[in-house]
């Protein structure tokens, strides 16, 4: 909602990074809007949100792009006065399908205002930028002409927020490692009234992300504001400004430790006569949670079943409204010895008052924030295996006249995950099969045998979802095969077989905990015979493994 005031008009442009305390942010922005008036006209909001974890070469993927602009897209809807129809989520499409969205909703914005509608976009970016343009894949978006297609678009105001940056040191960062910054300026866009862009950091520095909150701390710290965390008039609607300050506040405040350094998110406000703008109205949705006048003062923390906080409130003096989703919470109150923790649960349309008498006492060690664990699944680490396998071999029996026999294996097997690239990984595995039967050939009558086979392979494969409960893989894998048959006729010689067999390999993980997995796993191999004769021949192995991931 845009609020217009009978005050003189106000114009507001800053550029970089500085230190801007909360305060003053929002009495720059509020000055000569003494109360919030009547509107005009309806207002028609109209919504992009784009994530991409991938940025092409030379960059590192990204966890939680896709997720930023997932959470941004649902406040948005569920909180920002936008239409179902008129948001769009574009999750790891490329510059041209960007465009094509913005292209839509620019026509749109042109009916609606034929209809007579007051209208507003907010375009939101999560992902990779460098050399002035946004990196989509393989893809690039320059970002000057991105910005001077917002600065001319029709909608009367223009919310943009940029959450990228180059990577730098320990810390996982958004971009890459050696570029020149990312930065809005602001000089093409003096003229564009109605135009408002914000950035995650200044041009100096990295925009970082977080497995305790699932997500980058400047779009987490954003979205927690406008489910109500940053309403700091206390009247249930969380304007820009107010955003803006509180995601500035808690954004510094959470990167002040990190490797990477603080991080200073920027701001450009070119705003003509248009008042404060609106951007979330939790009062009116009434689903959510209450935190009462009369509860202790203090930051509350609601961490959903995963153990990720999704939402904080500062709770001062006066009550504070968080709009939850629907849902079981734990919300967690930090004290100087100990923590306060209480469950909540909110129902489809309900608004629920917080008990804060009825939270126990607990421990530090209890603490349910767990963190996604992204970070520690995604990064290079070692599993080790137990594998009980039932190879079949391709060839008739061997007391039909075949070379080999089908035998059980047991073995193990060590894995660096993540080697190269995420999802990529290394195997080498080692396993021992053993059976006994009887041989039968025109030369020799049944003779009783006992065989065994040392097998030593390695595996290059690939895993899909690595965060999820069922993971799939496929790849390759080669063996090498140290075969023997000894018979119970001590007059007939040991045989022995040697051979490399290359083959195909699949299966799915089912993460039984964080660590522990179980494995069903299959592979195929070719399998040449040529001592008295040349056989192409073929095995299938069908294993289950007991799986432990050496990780955080």
């Amino acid at each position: 909602m845009i609020q217009k005031t009978h005050s003189p008009e106000f114009r507001l442009t800053h550029r970089g990074r500085g230190a801007v305390p909360r305060h003053l942010a929002l009495c720059c922005l509020l000055v000569g809007v003494p109360a919030l008036a009547q509107d005009s006209g309806p207002l028609h909001r109209f919504a992009l949100f784009v994530g991409n974890n991938d940025g092409g070469e030379g960059t590192r993927a990204l966890y939680y792009a896709k997720d930023d602009a997932r959470r941004l897209h649902d406040v948005f809807s569920r909180l920002g006065g936008v239409r179902s129809e008129d948001a769009m989520l574009l999750l790891d499409q490329d510059a041209d399908a960007v465009l094509t969205a913005l292209g839509e909703l620019e026509r749109r914005t042109r009916d609606a205002k034929a209809n007579g509608d007051r209208t507003a976009l907010f375009f939101y970016y999560s992902g990779h930028a460098k050399d002035g343009s946004l990196r989509l894949g393989e893809s690039k978006l320059p970002l000057e002409s991105l910005k001077s297609r917002l600065a001319a678009g029709p909608a009367d105001t223009r919310v943009a927020v940029f959450d990228a940056c180059r990577s730098g040191a320990l810390t996982r960062t958004k971009g890459v490692r050696r570029a020149p910054a990312f930065e809005v300026e602001t000089d093409a866009t003096r003229a564009a009234k109605g135009l408002v862009i914000l950035t995650s950091s200044a041009a100096d520095e990295d925009s970082q992300e977080s497995d305790l909150i699932g997500a980058s701390y400047f779009s987490y710290h954003l979205a927690t504001g406008l489910l109500g965390g940053a309403d700091e008039s206390n009247d249930g609607r969380v304007s820009l400004a107010e955003a803006y300050a509180y995601a500035y506040e808690r954004t510094v405040a959470s990167t002040a430790d990190s490797a990477a350094g603080p991080q200073h998110p920027t701001f450009s406000f070119d705003l003509a006569g248009n008042g404060d703008v609106v951007l979330t109205d939790v009062k009116a949705r009434r689903e959510g949670l209450r935190i009462p006048a009369e509860a202790p003062q203090g930051t509350y923390f609601i961490i959903d079943p995963r153990g990720v906080v999704v939402a904080e409130a500062m709770k001062g003096e006066s009550e504070r409204l968080i709009a939850l989703s629907p849902g079981e919470y734990v919300v967690k109150r930090r004290l100087v010895d100990h923590l306060r923790l209480g469950k909540v649960e909110i129902a489809d349309g309900q608004l629920v008052t917080l008990d804060e008498a009825a939270f126990k006492n607990a421990k530090f060690s209890d603490d349910p924030v767990k963190g996604t664990g992204l970070m520690a699944v995604y990064q290079r680490h070692w599993s080790l295996s137990a594998v009980g396998t039932w190879q079949i071999v391709f060839d008739k029996p061997t007391d039909s006249g075949g070379q080999f026999p089908s035998a059980p294996y047991l073995g193990a097997e060590a894995t660096i995950h993540n080697l190269i690239a995420k999802g990529v990984g290394l195997g080498l595995d080692g396993s021992y099969g053993w059976t006994s039967g009887t041989v039968s050939t025109e030369l020799l009558p049944e003779t009783p045998y006992t065989y065994s086979n040392v097998l030593i392979g390695t595996t290059l494969f690939y895993e899909w979802f690595q965060d999820g409960r069922w993971i799939p893989f496929a790849g390759l894998h080669l063996a090498l095969n140290l075969m023997s048959r000894d018979f119970a006729d001590p007059s007939l010689p040991s045989q022995s077989y040697t051979t490399l067999t290359p083959g195909l390999v699949g299966g799915l993980k089912f993460r039984i905990t964080k660590k522990v997995g179980l494995i069903a796993r299959a592979r195929v191999h070719y399998l040449l015979y040529n001592v008295d004769e040349t056989k192409s021949l073929g095995t299938a192995d069908f294993g289950l493994m007991l799986d432990y991931e050496f990780r955080e």
